[in-house]
């Protein structure tokens, strides 16, 4: 769990200092008060853009010195990130006190989210829905990271070579396919096994008050047994005429069916879409605790107003079974009235004080 968390410079806060002394951290205030960018604070204590996905330009406090710096303690290691005001797009992070790479952050910390822009997830794009299986595939599996930025950066130099295919080297083609090719069965292996421990999951939890989705992983153009790298070779010339790579796990899709109705995700309705992503988030809660000895840090945006006061209740009885911390924003504390072990934070144009119990 976050023992402490501190901001400088990021979004509307110039500075802020959290201590959480419960697994609960409730975040209170009126819309536009920084409730959600304190929580998009704690996502970039993992690997990636953070739970907005946006330049780290962006985060920087208008009106700031340009940069800015987020820290944690972490069963007493202090991770931080942030940019310097001269280099306002290069991401920096210290674990320990020792200059480290973003990737290196999931070794310490798993983080997911849920936030109302993700409620349209199934009606995204292939890329959305990818990149939050990839965050779900991260905790448990911790080199993910490194293999997807190894293999798209293998991807982007092929793609660059095929744009004149007659003049490419065909051995540092084939390099690179080689590197696709393992690195890309790492990526396919680690997705294929978080799907199948979470239908596992899943698979025993009743189909109220959430429902119980079916996951399954699409795309990606697979052939068999033969392996990546020598599919790549034998689709040079369909990849030069497209203009890029056309096989491959950069092709993936999440697919995920409403069982008790037999229904695709994105023919449901809002309200059964929110309930299947919290079905999957809390399957995953569970497996990474039991896979990895602690727990997720969940953040959970705006996910109490939706919900009558059974379906409330019932999910904070579920958040409470994971074992983990998690953090939640509301523009009304009554939505958190079930809670009693939590600590309340009011949030005010880019402040946060201690609310009463």
């Amino acid at each position: 769990m976050i023992g402490r968390l501190t901001l400088s410079d990021f979004r509307n806060h110039a500075d802020a200092l959290i201590l959480p002394d419960h697994a609960f951290i409730l975040l209170t205030g009126d819309n536009g008060a920084g409730k959600t960018n304190i929580l998009e604070a704690v996502s970039m204590l993992a690997p990636g853009r953070g739970l907005r996905g946006v330049p780290l330009s962006a985060m920087a406090r208008q009106g700031g010195p340009g940069g800015f710096g987020v820290a944690a303690e972490v069963d007493g290691v202090v991770l931080g990130t942030g940019v310097a005001p001269a280099s306002p797009d290069r991401r920096q992070v210290r674990i320990g006190g020792v200059a480290s790479s973003a990737n290196a952050l999931a070794d310490h910390l798993s983080i997911v989210w849920l936030t109302p822009a993700m409620d349209r997830l199934f009606l995204d794009s292939p890329g959305g829905r990818r990149r939050f299986l990839d965050r779900l595939t991260l905790a448990l599996h911790p080199g993910h990271a490194a293999h997807s930025a190894r293999y798209d950066a293998a991807m982007r130099a092929r793609n660059r070579l095929l744009s004149d295919v007659r003049r490419a080297d065909p051995a540092w083609l084939s390099a690179l396919e080689a590197q696709m090719g393992e690195h890309g069965a790492a990526l396919a292996g680690a997705r294929a096994d978080l799907v199948a421990r979470l239908n596992d999951a899943l698979a025993d939890q009743p189909d109220e008050p959430f429902a119980r989705p079916l996951i399954a992983i699409d795309g990606g153009e697979e052939a068999g047994d033969e392996p990546l790298a020598a599919r790549l070779a034998r689709e040079r010339r369909r990849d030069a005429a497209a203009g890029r790579t056309l096989s491959g796990p950069h092709r993936h899709d999440l697919s995920v069916t409403h069982i008790a109705k037999e229904q695709a995700a994105a023919l449901c309705s809002t309200g059964e879409q929110k309930a299947l992503l919290l079905s999957i988030l809390l399957a995953h809660a569970a497996l990474v605790a039991a896979d990895r000895g602690q727990p997720p840090v969940l953040l959970l945006d705006e996910v109490a107003a939706h919900l009558d006061p059974s379906r409330r209740s019932a999910l904070f009885q579920r958040l409470r079974d994971t074992g983990g911390q998690v953090w939640m924003t509301g523009t009304e504390s009554s939505l958190f009235n079930d809670l009693d072990d939590a600590t309340r934070l009011t949030v005010t144009a880019g402040h946060v004080f201690r609310s009463a119990a």
